[in-house]
């Protein structure tokens, strides 16, 4: 190979990786950035059916993303420990609630592996339970937690703080007595805001 052509593909492969690192710097979050590049598409692949989805169902885009991203990281064959199915880990019994009402009558569990059925019941079923505490102030933080333990679980912990009616987004963060689901409400509503600062997805 020529000198001057060894030299130009250096000079493209030096200004690549100056360019790859000025945007990894300038994301926000440097860390799932990088992270988005090696997965090389992954994270994007169903964008135009999360849009579709948010779109019927009228919820925010960024939100559902952030979900999936934190249920499977965008792995669509994701199996979770409980049975847990997809995209945005649908269990068995939220996916039977999505058919009987939609009168679905050919839904079996493994249609949870399909990206868009997945997508389709996951945002259903929050959208079921954002319209839940649409009177809170924040009503996205229960909603999750909702997702994440189960509508008994944050009844529970609101009669726990002795707000009930009353409880915010604190007091609701400050009953959760499982680490994990207030963890989980946090990170969400974070990768949310991450996402809509960057335009949505």
């Amino acid at each position: 190979m020529p000198r001057f052509l060894r030299t130009a593909l250096l000079v493209v492969f030096l200004a690549a990786i100056a360019a790859a690192g000025l945007l990894i710097s300038r994301s926000g979050d440097p860390v799932y950035t990088m992270g988005e590049i090696t997965a090389f598409g992954r994270h994007a692949s169903q964008d135009d059916v999360i849009k579709a989805v948010a779109e019927k169902y009228g919820v925010d885009v960024s939100l559902i993303k952030a979900v999936v991203w934190r249920e499977s990281d965008f792995h669509p064959d994701k199996m979770g420990s409980k049975g847990e199915r997809g995209l945005m880990q649908v269990g068995e019994a939220a996916a039977s609630d999505w058919a009987r009402a939609l009168k679905i009558e050919t839904f079996v569990p493994t249609d949870l592996f399909e990206p868009r059925t997945n997508l389709e019941v996951g945002t259903w079923y929050l959208k079921r339970s954002l319209l839940k505490w649409k009177d809170k102030p924040e009503p996205i933080p229960f909603a999750l937690a909702e997702y994440n333990a189960g509508a008994s679980r944050v009844d529970r912990w609101l009669a726990a703080s002795g707000a009930a009616s009353n409880a915010d987004t604190h007091d609701l963060l400050k009953a959760i007595d499982y680490p994990g689901t207030r963890q989980y409400v946090e990170d969400i509503v974070a990768r949310s805001h991450f996402y809509q600062d960057r335009g949505g997805l």
